[in-house]
């Protein structure tokens, strides 16, 4: 079966029809890094990070960009709050990133370009677009460029409006444009804006805008016509709206299909840095185990509502301690082996536009199926069954027998792990001795501490209560 994806554009399931066969490019939109990234951000980047993963285990070679907005009115904003130089800010919050990616065990992009690198390119799809008609320099003297929504008849086909229904874009005054709907592809350099923030054009010094920054970058790295383009479904209008008709104003025939991710909720409102209704990702690995929250952000189909609560992410974490408890058990019994083939069904339901939540019912299903083998002891069948679930979970990212991503708390997790590691080897010690009641103490210890023990036939297994 050919993997079907729900194309945002045709608002249709469509086949994935890859530009080069054998070879899929994906861009999705980046973080523009004002702050660092709350969960809300990273269930974009978990969405792409298990497409990549089946695409690959489909046998597909898989580029996949995802730029950093390091340069926005944002970014200069905080910068001003905090005193800090504007790249600073950029530098910090893209670092953070890059541990929740780490934590959360997402693959990097392929690429992961900076809007401050690609200025020439951007520049150079202006000069086009203002040379076929559809830009113009601003009016009053400002330094913006504009693009002329008026001058691309197709424009809001993404996300089925009419012009004459939309607001103005939010983006520049509308002194110098048009039409009020026009947007700006530049920003001309304002007093007291720092210096550094300002590149040379033909049009005098001055900033790239957002929306002109992915469609000169996904052009530079997947080339003019890609096949997945996608983020956030709140980047549907005005962001994508914007690089799409901006890209076939320029003559590029841009993204094949759109893919957009439903929003993480928290109280009914989507989690937003600009309402304060943040978690950042740093703080929840802090209160659950890391695996565990991504398999809580990744069960849910990712064109589903997820409406974050701490009662739902402890029950996600209680249902992947089963799966867990699985894989742990029938590795000492067989060993871990590597992982299988997926079966037949769970391959159905991720072509049939990554549904996961029918994916985790087979899953779930040979995972009950080992539990049955495991009273049994070890058998070809009981490896070949978790052989088959590691299989699904390394589709999903969770394998908890290869499960290592750190960051900045991995420190005291492997610290943890040596403590209790040498009060479980001192506990032996002392029932080798037949000292019981010092190896009573210690297991007491332990389970003031909340490390739950467990005698097996291969040795003493410890975990956290709720999950490790």
């Amino acid at each position: 079966m050919t993997l079907c994806l729900y194309d945002s554009a045709t608002r249709e399931l469509r086949p994935l029809d890859p530009v080069v066969p054998g070879q899929v490019g994906i861009y999705h939109c980046g973080l523009t890094v004002q702050g660092p990234p709350h969960i809300g951000h990273i269930r974009k980047e978990l969405v792409f990070d298990v497409l990549r993963r089946w695409l690959e285990r489909s046998g597909l070679k898989v580029t996949i960009v995802a730029n950093v907005t390091d340069i926005d009115d944002k970014i200069l904003a905080k910068a001003e709050e905090t005193g800090e130089p504007w790249f600073a800010v950029a530098y910090r919050n893209e670092r953070a990133l890059h541990a929740a990616y780490e934590v959360l065990n997402c693959r990097p992009p392929t690429y992961e370009p900076r809007a401050t690198g690609h200025v020439p390119e951007m520049i150079e799809m202006i000069a086009t677009l203002i040379e076929r008609g559809h830009a113009y320099p601003a009016s009053d003297g400002s330094g913006d460029v504009y693009f002329d929504v008026r001058s691309w008849p197709a424009y809001g086909e993404l996300s089925n409006q009419r012009i004459d229904d939309m607001q103005p874009a939010p983006d520049a005054p509308p002194e110098g444009k048009r039409d009020p709907r026009d947007f700006a592809l530049w920003k001309g350099h304002k007093p007291g804006e720092p210096e550094t923030a300002a590149w040379s054009t033909p049009w005098g010094r001055g900033r790239p805008g957002w929306h002109l920054e992915c469609s000169a970058m996904a052009a530079k790295y997947l080339g003019t016509e890609f096949d997945i383009h996608g983020g956030g479904l709140d980047l549907r209008f005005p962001h994508h709206e914007n690089e799409l008709a901006q890209s076939r104003a320029a003559g590029q025939p841009f993204a094949r299909l759109w893919m957009h991710n439903a929003m993480l909720n928290l109280g009914n409102a989507k989690m937003s840095k600009s309402v304060g209704n943040t978690l950042m990702v740093s703080e929840v690995v802090k209160r659950f185990p890391a695996i565990a929250v991504r398999y809580y952000l990744v069960a849910a189909h990712y064109r589903s509502i997820i409406e974050y609560s701490e009662q739902a992410l402890a029950e996600a974490a209680t249902a992947f301690e089963r799966i867990e408890g699985f894989c742990t058990r029938a590795a000492e019994l067989v060993g871990a082996g590597e992982p299988g083939d997926v079966p037949a069904d769970f391959a159905a339901a991720m072509d049939d536009d990554l549904s996961v939540p029918a994916a985790l019912a087979v899953l779930q299903s040979h995972v009950a199926e080992g539990n049955r083998l495991l009273g049994r002891g070890a058998s070809p069948e009981l490896a070949e069954t978790l052989a088959t679930v590691r299989a699904m979970l390394d589709v999903l990212g969770v394998d908890p027998l290869t499960w290592h991503p750190t960051d900045g708390a991995g420190s005291a997790d492997e610290a943890l792990d040596r403590l209790v590691t040498a009060l479980v080897a001192e506990r032996a010690e002392a029932k080798a001795a037949k000292d019981w009641t010092r190896a009573d103490a210690i297991r007491d210890r332990l389970t003031a501490a909340g490390i739950e023990l467990e005698d097996t036939p291969s040795g003493t297994r410890w975990n956290l209560k709720g999950g490790r």
